[in-house]
């Protein structure tokens, strides 16, 4: 059940939000950074993650915390060294990614989640290229998955979705 929205995702009242990132990503641009600037705990986990398990690009994480749910997915290629920006995010990092948050929506009984134009900002893709494989991967979850098309700062999205859609 998707339903594709306009509005700020850190008003969503999703249970959780899935964004792109990269493995041992620095949360320093796009929603990454303000996601790390309102869950610091995240980013610091998320790094720890990545120094014990070395995750390979295409994968999901999923962080949990007193105020919120996040799962990182795991789009854009790893920064060549330490002091770099990601690379770009892939088609087939994606679907992968989208693969794993299916598995973890299942795993951890999520009764909804948000996402953004998933690897289009940082990661580089064309929304014409992505938005297909959101359908494809997500379309089928019997909870709502509200991905924010369009993004207004400051406005709460009608993410409501009827039985009937």
């Amino acid at each position: 059940m998707i339903k594709y929205v306009s509005g700020d995702i850190l008003l969503s009242d999703a249970q959780a939000i899935a964004h792109g990132v990269a493995p041992d990503d620095h949360f320093n641009q796009g929603l990454a950074l303000t996601l790390r600037e309102r869950f610091p705990a995240m980013a610091k986990d998320f790094r720890h993650y990545c120094h014990q398990n070395n995750p390979d690009a295409g994968g999901a994480w999923l962080w949990a915390g007193p105020d919120g749910v996040i799962i990182n997915l795991m789009t854009q290629e790893p920064a060549p060294d330490h002091n770099a920006h990601p690379g770009k995010a892939s088609v087939t990092n994606i679907s992968h990614a989208l693969k794993d948050l299916c598995a973890i929506i299942d795993a951890e009984s999520l009764t909804s989640v948000a996402l953004p134009r998933l690897a289009t900002g940082v990661g580089g893709q064309n929304w014409e290229d992505v938005k297909p494989l959101i359908e494809e991967h997500l379309g089928g979850l019997k909870i709502p998955v509200i991905v924010y098309e369009t993004y207004t700062k400051g406005e709460k999205a009608q993410e409501k979705i009827s039985k009937a859609a």
